[in-house]
């Protein structure tokens, strides 16, 4: 299949992603009871459950998915490691921090959502702040900076949950590993992540003469620095809005670019929208499987996308290498 046509492929797999959302549940519902509630013929509790549960979620869950796959795809190209993903420069555990200690606090879910906002961005701009000290800012500089900044949260972290009474452990733990039950508003994060798809194709062939190395980026026009900033400042505002909306779930941003690249190539102005559809696509699916596998019981979305990506991604993996 050519480029264009996993592309189209890829836009019938997100309207279907999304009906799959909000036909399963821990409430039983068909296919007739999905369509009346969608054409507002019987507003019953089904169709209450499907248009004010469902619906949200699995909006939030696209666009969460999406934002992850973005920014993972402008940081892999970015710092040219196949291996970076959104939460390598910490901007997911100074979230982490700032959302536990509301948790630990007994806050509402609002408290948690501006904590991890705050944190996130206090974390990206101590990042990029520390990288440009005492040198020039490079790609290498930021990395390692970033991995220092997400260790010395990550100690936080585990502080907090040793800390912690049992009350609110599981509530942090489930945010920890990802958790899509406070996402009742998704407006915000679909307007960031329009935004960032739209900001990001225009950098599409800088990004294309990126990857083959800043001398050649250099030789045919492009501004390096300029442009590491930029795309650093934008993957770190997707990370941060999908870290606020549902928390840490690892995997989606670091899989499913490197997936794309080898299934489709690195022509980023395929890799970008493909990756924010595929990324969407999964992770509604996957946040649909960790409501209804044990129902009542809700799983983290995160042990969901690990438990079905790794197998997948090491797959395609091993078949495009022989």
């Amino acid at each position: 299949m050519n480029r264009a046509g996993f592309t189209v492929s890829l836009l019938l797999a997100a309207p279907l992603s999304l009906l799959f959302a909000l036909r399963f549940g821990s409430l039983d519902t068909d296919w007739t009871s999905l369509w009346q509630a969608l054409t507002g013929a019987t507003p019953d509790l089904a169709a209450a459950a499907i248009l004010e549960l469902r619906l949200p979620r699995a909006i939030a869950a696209f666009a969460v998915g999406g934002m992850l796959a973005l920014a993972g795809a402008l940081l892999q190209v970015m710092l040219r490691n196949p291996l970076a993903d959104p939460y390598i420069l910490g901007i997911s555990g100074g979230a982490a921090v700032a959302a536990l200690s509301a948790l630990l606090l007994g806050l509402s879910g609002f408290w948690v959502n501006v904590g991890s906002a705050g944190g996130a961005l206090l974390s990206m701009f101590l990042v990029f702040g520390l990288s440009r000290a005492g040198g020039p800012w490079t790609s290498s500089r930021l990395l390692l900076t970033g991995v220092v900044i997400a260790a010395g949260w990550g100690a936080l972290v585990s502080l907090l949950l040793a800390l912690a009474p049992l009350a609110p452990l599981q509530g942090m733990i489930f945010w920890l590993l990802g958790d899509l039950s406070y996402s009742r508003s998704p407006a915000f994060g679909v307007l960031v992540l329009v935004v960032g798809l739209a900001v990001a194709y225009v950098f599409a062939r800088p990004l294309n003469l990126l990857a083959r190395g800043e001398a050649v980026a250099a030789t045919l026009g492009e501004n390096p620095a300029r442009l590491r900033f930029a795309i650093y400042l934008l993957a770190s505002l997707l990370t941060a809005t999908a870290v606020t909306l549902a928390g840490s779930i690892g995997f989606v941003g670091l899989v499913i670019p490197h997936l794309l690249r080898l299934v489709t190539g690195t022509d980023h102005r395929f890799l970008l929208p493909n990756a924010v559809l595929l990324g969407g696509s999964f992770l509604t699916v996957a946040d649909t499987l960790a409501r209804t596998v044990v129902a009542p019981i809700q799983l983290p979305v995160g042990v969901i996308t690990a438990l079905i990506g790794v197998p997948v991604f090491l797959y395609l993996l091993a078949r495009t290498r022989s």
